[in-house]
């Protein structure tokens, strides 16, 4: 495609119809190959995720540079994902959509986002600059139409509706223009403070206006403080425990925002290894619950980028905030929310981990299959011949028995794709399944200990063979909890 616009002059809508694709398309392969060659090639080699490489098709030559500098030094700090665009321009991105201006008369550069929806202003001043006069115009335009007064919000302003009353023009109501930083503009009509509604009030009714008196001390003690705090805390409580409905939204405000006593956090997914990250992140159960996670953050109006739903951290105003949009949403939107924060919140390797898999019989095979990582792990010839007899049989197992490790997992691979006339087989290793099991005596093994201890829970009962081998052949060891696991718990299993 490139070669047929550089060195034939042909257009993207022309390449389009003679391949039968759509245009957008073709702009997408197009804005792909003009990055740097060796930006290319770091993204085939998967050094570079998807979501950064098509924020940087918007990058300038020189900025593609000087980002490929800091991937390749291993001391500086290469942005991805949000905080790429964030460096790309230069702090916050301005999206096009956002302007009040003609973007037809911008002397500007606007940088498209061939993979999204909008585009983006590359020079943040000069947005600013056409922003502000357009700005200026609607303040100019209010005025002549009879408005009292025109207000405007800076980004650090904020137009609080609790604070304000509405009134009409007719009497003296003004209109408030609120300038995010982001350069959203939103127009607030006919509003007057609390303070200059109440003035007006006592005005029509011939009052003099009071002279404020500054109050010498609280109205209120401290202990006095304590004592309507904890009554009103009583009172709520009491009234919430007969509406379920607003209890459930607010414990979900919590786990994703947070207060001083409610500090929920995603599990960090530590593997210690750029291999068993980069396989987890290839997942396939993975991609099926991050696009579940975008559309949570969608539902809650939060950041599309963000890497986590919960984690937030807030101050009290931030939980009452969410807690207000959540009671805006149905029954089945809540429960998806909390079915996100909580797979964001499972602790990995953990015994719910084992207990939410027994329960809900968790079809592995149908969410993984063995990759380069999973082979690659697997060292020991004992443990990569008993895989093989659960594959290809004992027998074969046998014959290969005194073969290199190498060897014996290429037949593996002959297994799972049918090649070197063996027969394709699915096949899923006891390790992932749920219930887990073991294939050796040696112990050692947390996850199987894990299955065996929660399994009594959910009535899912091992072959006796099953517990006896793995009762005997792990040792007691402690829990993170720091707790001895309890032998009865092995022999209920």
């Amino acid at each position: 495609f490139t070669r047929l616009v550089t060195k034939e002059g042909r257009r993207p809508e022309d390449i389009a119809a003679t391949f039968g694709m759509e245009e957008m398309q073709v702009r997408r392969a197009l804005a792909l190959g003009n990055l740097l060659p060796k930006i290319r090639e770091a993204y085939a080699r998967d050094e570079i995720d998807p979501t950064s490489i098509r924020h940087l098709t918007m990058a300038s030559k020189a900025q593609q540079k000087e980002w490929l500098a800091l991937l390749n030094d291993k001391d500086a700090y290469a942005p991805t994902g949000h905080n790429l665009k964030q460096w790309l321009f230069g702090g916050q991105p301005i999206a096009t959509g956002v302007a009040l201006f003609d973007l037809a008369s911008y002397p500007g550069q606007i940088v498209t986002d061939l993979f999204g929806d909008e585009g983006f202003f590359a020079d943040a001043n000069a947005f600013w600059e056409a922003q502000r006069a357009a700005v200026e115009a609607r303040r100019l335009a209010y005025l002549e139409d009879g408005w009292s007064e025109v207000v405007i919000l800076g980004p650090h302003d904020y137009f609080q509706g609790w604070e304000h009353e509405k009134a009409s023009k007719a009497k003296g109501g003004k209109v408030y223009i609120a300038v995010s930083h982001r350069g959203e503009v939103v127009f607030h009509e006919g509003f007057v403070s609390r303070r200059e509604a109440e003035k007006a009030r006592r005005a029509a009714r011939g009052e003099s206006e009071a002279q404020p008196v500054k109050p010498a001390r609280p109205e209120v003690s401290s202990s006095m403080q304590t004592y309507i705090d904890l009554h009103r805390h009583a009172a709520v409580r009491a009234t919430l425990i007969d509406h379920p409905g607003a209890a459930l939204r607010l414990m979900v405000a919590h786990v994703i925002a947070g207060s001083h006593l409610f500090r929920v956090q995603p599990d960090p997914q530590r593997s210690g290894s750029d291999m068993i990250a980069e396989s987890i992140e290839n997942a396939p159960a993975e991609a099926m619950f991050d696009a579940k996670r975008r559309a949570v953050l969608a539902l809650l109006d939060f950041d599309p980028e963000a890497a986590t739903v919960v984690g937030r951290f807030g101050d009290g105003y931030a939980t009452a905030e969410l807690f207000a949009k959540l009671l805006s949403l149905t029954d089945a939107q809540i429960l998806d929310v909390i079915a996100v924060t909580m797979g964001e919140c499972l602790e990995a390797g953990s015994m719910v981990v084992e207990a939410v898999g027994l329960h809900l019989g968790v079809e592995m095979a149908a969410l993984w299959q063995p990759d380069a990582a999973f082979f690659e792990l697997i060292r020991d010839k004992t443990i990569v011949n008993a895989l093989l007899a659960g594959i290809g049989g004992e027998a074969v197992a046998s014959a290969n028995a005194g073969e290199k490790v190498k060897a014996q997992k290429e037949l593996i691979h002959d297994f799972l794709s049918g090649n070197n006339g063996r027969p394709k087989t699915e096949w899923l290793p006891r390790w992932m399944a749920f219930p887990p099991s073991a294939y050796t005596e040696r112990g050692g093994f947390r996850t199987v200990r894990h299955a065996l201890q929660v399994a009594p829970l959910f009535e899912v009962k091992a072959s006796p063979d099953e517990v006896q081998l793995v009762a005997e052949a792990i040792e007691p060891e402690a829990d993170p909890a720091g707790k001895d696991v309890p032998e009865e718990a092995l022999a209920a299993a």
